[in-house]
């Protein structure tokens, strides 16, 4: 264990959900949930109003309506989500140079060798917690430890507006009482299964040798074997290199039609080629995700031997992968389009890659 280091990981609270709350007074202190209010809609933030009901981020907004009758539907602005998500970054900028984001609402950052504030990074993340309220109105949480794996899991302990410090002399006794379902990276249906196994909490998970839990679960029983023992070597890394750039749409109304397919196809296209143009990164294997009316999901990719460079080539080969699955495919609720293998991905030789899959969360109109 690398104890010597001094791991934060911010974690804005609702982010979506609070920045039209601060943006719009009359929706303060009311349950409102940011995303699509329709039949086909899902709900990307909900306030802590809402969440009190049982309303959740990623689920199908008639379940949210269920859940709480009374809950406001806003329509989502990423322009402005990013243009706070920048103001945030620059405040952490201003402390260290490693920082590595997340997404639009959550980074690490290393402290270990701050360029200003106090020299303890319980003290810094707390400075920057104030700025950032001081700042741009909004809240948010912190963990502090001396690894990433349980800075991350800090971060949730006092949310929202709360701060968790785990020092290496708790971070066994911690891991050890902490319930299965509360370590990152471990989901629900994983959970469920380490519950059949007599797994309830870390103490539980540490009886088993890592050939077991890598037999039960394949590679990632590795990662669990180490995570709970507070075993994590990651570095922030603020040069994170893209495994995948992507969009995808939900619609308001089945697709049946494969020409209509390959019109929304067409259009997925050219916002994963303008990502690509943008970033100067392109890539040779290209993917179609599409998801059933049963919610059941397909994908379909091809490799090519260079880079697809070109808008047209990429809409083609969409259309392509498409037409060959068409009779599987059947009726669709949401596309998806990306393309891996990227470039750059290939050029960072030493760097730990992590998927990046840039989604689309709006409705298609």
């Amino acid at each position: 264990m690398k104890a010597g280091r001094k791991i934060i990981h911010i974690d804005m609270d609702a982010f979506y959900a609070s920045v039209e709350q601060r943006d719009h007074p009359e929706l303060r202190g009311k349950p409102i949930a940011v995303g699509g209010a329709g039949m086909r809609g899902v709900v990307a933030s909900a306030s802590y109003e809402a969440r009190q009901f049982g309303v959740r981020s990623a689920m199908p907004s008639v379940t949210a309506r269920r859940l709480c009758p009374q809950l406001i539907f806003v329509r989502s602005r990423f322009d402005v989500y990013r243009d706070v998500s920048h103001q945030i970054r620059d405040i952490f900028l201003e402390y260290t140079d490693l920082v590595e984001p997340l997404s639009l609402d959550e980074a690490y950052l290393d402290v270990t060798d701050a360029r200003r504030g106090p020299r303890s990074a319980t003290l810094i993340a707390g400075e920057i917690r104030r700025r950032i309220r001081e700042e741009t109105g909004l809240t948010a949480s912190a963990g502090v430890s001396f690894n990433k794996f349980l800075a991350k899991v800090a971060s949730d302990i006092n949310k929202p507006d709360g701060q968790k410090v785990i020092t290496p002399e708790e971070a066994i006794p911690f891991l050890e009482g902490l319930p299965i379902e509360a370590f990152h990276g471990i989901g629900k249906v994983t959970a469920e299964k380490m519950r059949r196994m007599g797994i309830f909490d870390g103490a539980g998970l540490k009886r088993f040798t890592e050939a077991e839990l890598v037999r039960r679960f394949g590679k990632v029983g590795r990662h669990y074997y180490r995570i709970v023992r507070a075993d994590d070597s990651r570095e922030v890394n603020p040069n994170r290199i893209r495994k995948s750039i992507g969009a995808e749409r939900t619609y308001k109304e089945d697709l049946a039609d494969i020409g209509e397919m390959k019109d929304k196809l067409s259009y997925l296209a050219e916002v994963v080629y303008k990502y690509m143009e943008k970033a100067d990164n392109f890539g040779r294997t290209v993917t179609v995700k599409a998801k059933m009316p049963d919610f059941r999901v397909i994908t379909r990719s091809r490799t090519f031997a260079t880079e697809v460079r070109r808008l047209a080539d990429l809409a083609a080969i969409a259309h392509g992968l498409l037409e060959e699955n068409k009779e599987e495919v059947g009726s669709v609720r949401l596309l998806g389009l990306a393309v891996s293998n990227l470039a750059r991905e290939h050029a960072a030789d030493g760097i730990q890659l992590e998927f990046d899959f840039e989604r689309q969360k709006e409705e298609e109109e």
